[in-house]
């Protein structure tokens, strides 16, 4: 199985297209950048970790329910930016549909819902702790750290489509723990020892030494924790733990995943030809 991040995916491309482009929106160029990445990674890992499920971020995250904050930031970044981020996600949520529409994966993406969500409920509902010859072998698509901690399942590898590398962390639970004390600045989330809004405020965050993550990583959080410290490791447990994701949300994904109609491939010659996919056209057959 593998499980790839669509927003990932189409970001990376973006930023190139954009770069060989004087920051100017091309659809058809972004269609086909998209298009591409997925069918090399199809050809690439196809054979050795089976069908594709491709990953979709919802909006209005059920995260930001229980933290305000969660990626808050975000908005205000984009509003500084030269980019008409309006046309962009206009131009991604289309192809992300005409993915939905024509092609012959699982395209899956949930109310509320993160890639992240979904890639980590299959990942724990098919994921084994030792692997065993008749077990299906999974490939998350993506360079987010997040991730790591699913590699606790012997089954599971990782690859970032940025980099081009394998990511591999040799303790997972470990890995989890230090993910939580530090925080994850780029979502919004602070780390421990600091408050809710420090990020969103461009307030400096309390310092978090080494030495103290290294003697705390193998503690459980209630023997060195006072009781605010213990109130921030739960808040940044409940967003980047990706085993405390709400029941309601895994059932939906396992229920959309079990239940998906994969669209047929007679649709795909019609749409290449609408959209003038010509340098795709001669690899059809690997989609």
């Amino acid at each position: 199985m593998i499980l790839l991040d669509l927003n990932q995916v189409m970001i990376s491309n973006l930023m190139i297209q954009l770069q060989n482009n004087n920051n100017e929106i091309e659809e058809s160029m972004i269609r086909h950048m998209v298009l591409n990445s997925i069918r090399l990674y199809n050809v690439k890992f196809g054979e050795k970790y089976g069908e594709m499920v491709i990953a979709c971020d919802d909006k209005n995250y059920w995260r930001k329910n229980i933290f305000p904050y969660y990626k808050a930031h975000r908005k205000a970044d984009r509003e500084k930016s030269p980019l008409d981020w309006n046309q962009i996600f206009n131009v991604l949520n289309k192809v992300r549909d005409e993915l939905k529409e024509t092609f012959p994966w699982k395209v899956i993406q949930i109310q509320t819902a993160e890639a992240d969500d979904i890639i980590a409920t299959l990942c724990n509902r098919f994921g084994k702790t030792l692997k065993a010859e008749d077990d299906i072998n999974i490939l998350i698509v993506s360079g987010d750290k997040d991730f790591a901690q699913l590699q606790k399942y012997a089954n599971v590898e990782q690859y970032s489509p940025v980099t081009k590398k394998w990511i591999r962390i040799s303790n997972p639970e470990s890995f989890l723990r230090e993910h939580i004390m530090r925080g994850d600045r780029g979502d919004g989330v602070p780390n421990f020892l600091s408050a809710d809004n420090v990020i969103i405020t461009g307030a400096r965050q309390k310092p978090l030494a080494s030495k103290k993550i290294e003697k705390w990583v193998s503690l459980d959080p209630r023997d060195f924790c006072n009781e605010v410290m213990l109130r921030n490791y739960k808040r940044n447990e409940s967003l980047v733990n990706l085993a405390l994701i709400p029941s309601a949300i895994v059932n939906q994904i396992n229920e959309k995943y079990d239940n998906y109609k994969v669209p047929s491939r007679s649709g795909l010659l019609n749409y290449f030809i609408k959209n003038r996919l010509k340098l795709l056209m001669d690899r059809i057959g690997e989609f």
